[in-house]
């Protein structure tokens, strides 16, 4: 589907054998360096339609089937993107709520949106799940110095200048008059990359520009947050310390990486944790928040 600015969004359905009208529908966005295809992704389509719900996997500018559509980059700060999305579903289904599953920078994506858009109904969205969402981006960037995130770093590093070396053999327009040599951190790609195609003055504007963390307290329409304490890419503390609004619901577990949330047996058919929690949540069988305060409890994710 076209964006304002001519690059395109591609968005993939998928319809059950038996499609309940009565459910949501379930818009996914993936994270960082995914796409439709991510294992999270597929897994959790899988489930759904096989559960009666349509749903549609969105790839971000760039990504995926998207890869070759887009002139510019993804970043954190295309929250239009989602709206746009949002407003296309509602057109072609008018009658049926959408529920979004953001995973990761798919969900920071989302919050960002929610944060601007207040009160204002966007399409036909009812609510919005974050899983393990960056909020602040600063504080990740400075956790990627650290021992236990610099592999994280080399690795986003890697699979991003590899996407925007095909991104510039397709749209040689873009290419810098000089030849940039390989970023060695995530921070000089943003740099060099990310901020000057996002009309960012730098690494640093992009990050707290974009970082909903200090605008969560202004989000109006029902959110659910989940994420890990362990998370070795995206720490806690930022949702611990800045302040929610009332319809934000929080939940940590001790244990459960970065969308990887695996567990024992405990009853649910597979040991996929956070993939029950998300059906869970879709079926309304976890606590909403809106009454006056801010909801936050830990799960126990009886990790394997």
């Amino acid at each position: 589907m076209p964006m304002d600015d001519g690059d395109k969004i591609v968005l993939h359905e998928d319809s059950p054998a038996a499609e309940d009208k009565s459910l949501p529908l379930v818009l996914m966005i993936h994270g960082l360096t995914g796409s439709h295809e991510s294992t999270y992704m597929r897994r959790m389509a899988e489930k759904l339609t096989g559960r009666g719900y349509r749903s549609v996997r969105m790839d971000m500018r760039g990504c995926g089937a998207g890869e070759t559509v887009a002139r510019l980059p993804t970043h954190c700060g295309r929250w239009p993107d989602v709206a746009t999305v949002l407003q296309h579903l509602s057109d072609v289904y008018p009658d049926r709520a959408v529920q979004i599953v953001g995973f990761s920078m798919g969900g920071t994506l989302s919050l960002n949106m929610l944060a601007e858009m207040g009160h204002m109904p966007v399409g036909n969205l009812q609510r919005t799940l974050a899983i393990s969402p960056p909020i602040d981006l600063v504080h990740v960037e400075r956790h990627f110095q650290s021992k236990l995130g610099r592999h994280y770093d080399r690795f986003f590093v890697r699979q991003l200048w590899s996407q925007n070396l095909k991104r510039l053999k397709l749209h040689p327009d873009m290419a810098p008059a000089e030849p940039l040599p390989p970023p060695r951190r995530l921070r000089e790609l943003d740099e060099v990359v990310t901020a000057p195609n996002g009309g960012f003055r730098s690494a640093e504007d992009y990050y707290v520009r974009t970082s909903p963390a200090h605008r969560l307290a202004s989000i109006r329409q029902p959110v659910t947050i989940f994420s890990s304490e362990d998370d070795p890419i995206v720490p806690v503390d930022p949702l611990l310390r800045n302040p929610l609004s009332a319809s934000i619901e929080l939940i940590t577990t001790a244990h459960g990486g970065h969308l990887g949330f695996l567990a024992r047996r405990n009853g649910d058919p597979d040991f996929r944790w956070l993939d029950w929690r998300i059906i869970d949540w879709l079926e309304q069988k976890s606590p909403s928040p809106g009454a006056g305060k801010p909801h936050y409890h830990r799960a126990q994710t009886q990790s394997a």
